[in-house]
């Protein structure tokens, strides 16, 4: 399925074939969030850009919108299990703030085609010391 939805140049996509690729990229991302605790840069972020075309700054910065529900929701959830210790998320979260005013501003500042290799190798390395370590 993934081969036939690539084959369409995904710069023509409107209407409902681009609807569709987008609830799809969203429920991946929320299922992934859900089980793992991530979606937007590891599962939206590269099939905004590979199935739509989307430019390496535009689907980080819709990734990062979309995220907002999407944590909310999968926190709540979790806190409902009784899985969300509010300390240490806010020990976690109030310097991620920081960070990520330094990582959107020199974002900025990187060439797209950059930006990809080195989120591929990220992934890659990622993946490696999961299967390392974990």
């Amino acid at each position: 399925m993934i081969a036939a939805m690539t084959t369409v140049d995904p710069t023509q996509l409107t209407g409902a074939p681009r609807l569709v690729r987008l609830a799809v990229i969203g429920s991946a991302a929320g299922l992934f969030s859900g089980l793992f605790g991530v979606g937007g840069g590891a599962v939206m972020v590269p099939l905004l850009i590979v199935w739509l075309a989307y430019g390496a700054h535009e689907a980080t910065g819709t990734s990062l919108a979309a995220i907002v529900l999407i944590a909310t929701a999968a926190a709540l959830t979790h806190e409902s299990y009784g899985n969300v210790d509010a300390h240490k998320a806010l020990l976690i979260g109030i310097p991620a703030v920081a960070g990520v005013l330094i990582g959107t501003t020199l974002q900025q500042k990187v060439p797209q085609a950059t930006l990809k290799l080195v989120f591929a190798g990220v992934m890659v390395v990622t993946a490696v010391l999961m299967l390392v370590l974990g």
